[in-house]
């Protein structure tokens, strides 16, 4: 059985999102200032953010959150590797079950950093 963890849990919660939003416009719009501000460049820049709530959607254990950090770090500019160090924090501070949610993120990230960089993908 196959399973896609990145493009197609987005794909999945984006109708159940646009929903919502409509009857809590002002919740989302919150939310998404919330978003911006959170992840915008600083001390840290964006990358090593996304990477930091990629980590926290596996310690969650929410796939929607891993999906999407999962899009963001990769198109911040986050490596394969980085994103594998990232997740594997997750295995010391949340042990057995980051074992499980750490390989769905290390395959959504993959997904997005390939379909981002397909020249490489396509010298594997």
């Amino acid at each position: 059985m196959s399973h896609s963890h990145g493009k197609e849990v987005l794909d999945d919660l984006a109708p159940l999102g646009r929903e919502l939003r409509r009857a809590i416009p002002d919740v989302y719009k919150g939310f998404s200032e919330l978003h911006g501000a959170s992840l915008a460049p600083g001390a840290l820049d964006t990358r090593t953010k996304e990477l930091i709530a990629l980590a926290i959607g596996v310690i969650e254990q929410c796939d929607g959150c891993i999906a999407s950090h999962a899009r963001g770090a990769a198109k911040a500019g986050a490596t394969k590797q980085e994103a594998a160090e990232a997740i594997g924090v997750t295995f010391l501070m949340n042990g057995g079950p980051a074992t499980i949610y750490g390989p769905r993120a290390y395959s959504a990230f993959s997904e997005f950093y390939d379909a981002a960089h397909p020249e490489e993908t396509a010298a594997q």
